[in-house]
């Protein structure tokens, strides 16, 4: 299952030196068919100690973990959406994306230029987000704009789907005209609207991550400060949480610096190094694992001595569909499937002994997969 997340911010926000980070992560080409496909793309192993687990209890030749691709685009500006700066490029880069991470800074740096400085010469990274989300949905009013125009003709012609289309165009427009993202309606698109909304690749009806990029000894938004005894927030970082928790919106700190620098350190020493920069957790692996569960997936194993791999999946997929994983094929042929839970079987100590244990169970077509299933199918 190929998936990609475009990382998009306005200039100088560190938005390539977080791909740099993240692409020293990448899966190695010998192990995974699409790890070099353009220098702005990369294909990002997913965090999983499962994987290795599984792989020295089969002693196994090659070790394929799932994949994330992540697209480094071009810098936003005011104005992309008629035509500033990249402009259309920037957003059809944007279109061929399953989601979006959102790079934003939360730290001062007068070294730094930021594009979308306030009157006092400060950083505003509430604001940040309010140019970069409004480029998006202009363009998706746009797009939506003239897709009603076209409809038109078919509307009044009585065309059953042209008049659903038509109806559910009107509703995403309304969305876009008061300036809020069409992912706020998702859970208001029927079954039935749901394939016409699908076709339009609209930007903000993507999934949204946010970024917030810190710099280790700097100035940074989300550092507490001490005052007659009291620690106090800046308010400019108050405001950003209240945005992520009145929206639901998913977020992560990272330094991206930091990241940069130790992507060439091996895993042995790079956590002490990590603390002595002033960085407490992998912001790279949460980033990865967090863009993973952004869009609802999930991943099952296969194992043996000859490989051992790690399938992205949809969540509620079940077994025929988990099967297209490996091979379009297996949908048809499915037959059935024999699983078992990972823990389980590296627990037993071999499948002889969890068969023995009746530990691994047969599974029809009906078996929706979990999280962590390691399965054999049979075709």
């Amino acid at each position: 299952m190929n998936i990609n997340i475009g990382i998009v911010g306005l200039p100088n926000v560190g938005k390539s030196t977080l791909f740099n980070a993240l692409t020293k992560k990448s899966v190695l080409v010998a192990n995974y068919p699409f790890a070099t496909i353009d220098p702005s793309v990369g294909v990002v192993a997913v965090p999983d100690e499962r994987l290795g687990k599984l792989a020295d209890f089969s002693k196994s030749v090659k070790v394929i973990p799932a994949a994330v691709e992540f697209v480094d685009i071009a810098g936003l500006v005011k104005g992309a959406s008629a035509g500033e700066g990249l402009g259309n490029k920037f957003l059809s880069n944007i279109r061929e994306t399953d989601a979006i991470v959102e790079v934003v800074r939360i730290f001062e740096d007068d070294n730094i230029i930021h594009v979308n400085r306030s009157d006092n010469n400060a950083i505003n990274p509430r604001k940040d987000i309010d140019v970069i989300n409004l480029e998006l949905i202009l363009a998706d009013l746009e797009t939506v704009s003239k897709r009603l125009t076209n409809l038109g003709k078919e509307v009044k012609a009585g065309k059953k789907d042209a008049i659903l289309e038509s109806k559910l165009m009107e509703k995403v427009k309304a969305v876009v005209e008061a300036g809020q993202l069409v992912s706020s309606i998702m859970v208001n698109i029927d079954d039935m609207e749901k394939p016409f909304l699908k076709s339009m690749h609209l930007l903000t009806a993507k999934p949204i991550m946010y970024v917030l990029n810190k710099k280790a000894g700097g100035t940074n938004l989300d550092e507490k400060k001490s005052g007659d005894g009291t620690a106090t927030v800046d308010p400019r970082y108050a405001e950003l949480m209240k945005f992520f928790s009145e929206t639901g919106a998913a977020w992560v700190v990272v330094d991206a610096g930091i990241e940069q620098e130790l992507k060439d350190i091996n895993a042995d020493e790079k956590e002490e190094l990590r603390h002595g920069l002033g960085a407490d957790d992998d912001g790279i692996d949460l980033l990865i694992k967090k863009g993973y569960e952004l869009l609802n997936l999930m991943t099952y194993f296969t194992t043996g001595t000859d490989e051992t791999r790690g399938w992205t999946i949809p969540r509620g997929s079940t077994a025929p569909e988990a099967g297209t994983a490996i091979h379009g094929d297996f949908k048809e042929k499915f037959i059935r499937a024999e699983v078992i839970e990972w823990d389980k079987l590296i627990a037993a100590g071999s499948y002889a002994v969890a068969r023995e244990r009746g530990l691994v169970r047969t599974e029809g077509k009906e078996y929706i997969v979990k999280d962590g299933d390691v399965i054999e199918f049979k075709i």
